[in-house]
């Protein structure tokens, strides 16, 4: 085959509402990929990003590896949220492309399947007790088994405060366990080490699926601490945006599940690379997806081909306000190709990411997004 060259024209992105970007990548010979880009609350440095990474048009799109070292390599900085997210989108882009050129899914590229169907999780909040069970009980009506909820209440505990401000956090993981599901509870670091190892220890008894992010990730050498303590599986990694950013995780032994984001970790090349690397320390993958369809996709490609995969984080749907509502469903062309059944979602056998974009509603979308609404921020 003769290679495909990356069309003269620019790397285009769109901004789409809930809070996504997305970006279209199209080769001389009119194969397009979609990638996905999305940095939430930090829109414009993407798009700032993309514009440096104008320098690949005219390249040959089949090298992926070539675009990505040189794009991570060939400047003075390196990593980081906006740089990575940024490469991240042009690369499962171009993973999309090939996988399209050669005709089969990505995770054939990657070395083909080991499981049939991908099990996923659901966000149910955590902040409204009423609105907390009828969410979980919603989940399972929707198919989930296993859900996400907030450590409720960690944001306003003091440094070293008193054991009982931790006692609804406890009490909510009891009520949706005993819904039936199993519950991973998300502490979003906000809790400093003194307290995060009493809310692990009080969190215990009840078997939590897992805790993530009980401390900062800049903080490794103390969750590696606090993993010795409890026998929790600790997940962290949304937050880390490269093999380097894991590494003093797995070496310390503090993580039982890596949780990289394929939007902001250099894309499906790293993400693979990390759970290659995650699988040398026996260390799981839960790739971090609470964003749009072409990441949620991404991620489901490198689930079917890694071994230690283990459950898969989705966005079932958002609400952004009255004028702009979008969700998993909205710009696939095909909206049940991510219906759940049974805690679980078939594997993607189209070509590529295994998904089609309805461009013209993202161009829709997109303009009217730019034009009516301000890039989306972030609360404090």
């Amino acid at each position: 085959m003769s290679p495909s060259l990356i069309s003269k024209i620019e790397l285009q992105t769109f901004r789409v509402p809930p809070r996504w970007l997305f970006v279209r990548v199209e080769t001389h010979d009119g194969i397009v990929g979609w990638g996905e880009g999305t940095l939430e609350g930090h829109t414009e440095a993407i798009e700032g990003a993309f514009l440096d990474l104008q320098r690949f048009v005219g390249s040959d799109a089949d090298n992926i590896q070539d675009i990505w070292q040189t794009a991570y390599r060939g400047r003075f900085y390196r990593g980081g949220p906006v740089l990575m997210s940024a490469l991240s989108g042009m690369d499962i882009a171009l993973w999309d492309i090939k996988g399209k050129k050669l005709g089969v899914p990505i995770y054939q590229l990657l070395g083909g399947k080991v499981r049939d169907r991908i099990r996923v999780y659901g966000w149910i909040g955590g902040d409204d007790f009423e609105h907390l069970i009828a969410e979980a009980q919603r989940r399972k009506e929707q198919g989930f088994t296993a859900v996400k909820m907030n450590a409720r209440g960690v944001e306003s505990v003091a440094w070293i405060d008193s054991p009982t401000v931790l006692e609804t956090a406890v009490q909510r993981v009891k009520d949706v366990r005993a819904l039936g599901l199993d519950v991973g509870v998300d502490f979003h670091g906000r809790l400093h080490k003194g307290m995060a190892k009493q809310l692990a220890k009080l969190l215990e008894p009840h078997q939590p699926f897992f805790i993530e992010e009980p401390l900062l990730p800049s903080h490794p050498q103390e969750t590696a601490d606090l993993a010795k303590l409890v026998s929790t599986p600790i997940a962290l990694g949304e937050r880390l945006f490269s093999r380097s950013d894991f590494r003093p995780y797995f070496e310390s032994r503090a993580i039982d599940i890596a949780q990289p984001d394929v939007s902001h970790c250099g894309g499906i090349s790293e993400l693979h690379r990390i759970a290659a690397m995650a699988e040398t320390y026996d260390v799981g993958v839960a790739p971090h997806c609470p964003l749009g369809p072409i990441a949620l996709a991404a991620c489901i490609q490198v689930g079917t081909a890694v071994p230690n995969f283990f459950i898969q984080e989705m966005s079932w749907e958002i609400h952004y306000n009255q004028a702009n509502v979008a969700d998993l469903h909205t710009y696939p062309t095909d909206p049940k190709i991510f219906d759940v059944k049974g805690g679980h979602i078939e594997m993607l056998q189209g070509p590529g990411l295994g998904i089609e974009i309805n461009e013209q509603l993202v161009r829709k979308k997109s303009a009217r997004h730019v034009q009516d609404e301000e890039a989306w921020r972030n609360p404090v």
